[in-house]
């Protein structure tokens, strides 16, 4: 996010588009040999001694194994790398993670599709489907191009469901603390506005109490957010984004 609202700053324009690109069955479209390939040109390109041997499966890789998440990551790795220089020299910004690609940029949204097409004949193994316009979603984050303006907020995806870990549960406290504290960090780092931060906070409130979370609870560790950052006042619409969020999310640098 830091890095998307940095460019926003200076380059983000009415028409600019917001684009998403979920690669297609990543990790089970994978040819092994180039796999295992990618890996040792990762090895050669971070100039790190070869270890052990490696072992071949005949196509993709298992879901879960942490081998195949590697291999995944460094074949995208140098896939990507000439989607990168385009959208770099095209003054615009490029992130991914894993399986998911995100680009903001002032292209029409005609030849960003063209661009796209032509992406997808550089790997048969490789196909990328893209959502573009003047708002995405991204992971866990909603983000909107509103006139020239970013605005971001908590993105839940339809099949999301209001289970945290139940208050009841016999797991450490210190774990049942830190639900409440982190997922309102979360929603102060993600939220450009107060209203959008209430409708988080009080979807998260109701959750937690759906989960057994005693209301004084809830109310010590959201508060232990803003005590973390010396935020010695309430939010309010007139404080919200000058004062704190932006604040946050822009300059402190956690401690734990």
């Amino acid at each position: 996010m830091k890095q998307v609202y940095e460019w926003s700053t200076n380059n983000l324009r009415k028409e600019t588009l917001l684009c998403t690109i979920d690669v297609v069955d990543l990790y089970t479209m994978i040819p092994q040999t180039e796999g295992v390939l990618a890996i040792k040109k990762m090895l050669d390109y971070l100039e790190l001694k070869q270890i052990g041997q490696y072992y071949h499966q005949i196509r993709g890789g298992a879901m879960g194994s942490p081998l195949t998440l590697t291999i995944a990551n460094c074949y995208m790795f140098f896939f990507e790398r000439d989607i990168v220089k385009q959208i770099i020299n095209g003054g615009g910004s490029y992130l991914r993670y894993i399986d998911d690609m995100f680009i903001i940029i002032n292209w029409s949204e005609r030849h960003l599709n063209k661009q796209i097409d032509q992406w997808n004949l550089f790997d048969l193994n490789i196909q990328l489907k893209a959502q573009a316009g003047s708002s995405i979603d991204f992971l866990d984050l909603s983000v909107e191009n509103v006139n020239g303006h970013l605005l971001t907020k908590v993105y839940h995806k339809p099949s999301h469901e209001p289970y945290y870990l139940p208050f009841n549960s016999v797991h450490p406290m210190h774990m049942k603390k830190n639900i409440p504290f982190a997922m309102l960090l979360r929603a102060i780092r993600y939220c450009s506005t107060f209203k959008a931060f209430l409708n988080e906070r009080e979807d998260l409130r109701m959750a937690l109490l759906l989960n057994k979370y005693p209301c004084v609870f809830i109310d010590k560790h959201f508060n232990r957010v803003l005590q973390k950052f010396n935020i010695n006042q309430p939010l309010t619409s007139n404080n919200y984004i000058v004062r704190y969020a932006k604040r946050l999310f822009m300059r402190q640098k956690e401690k734990n």
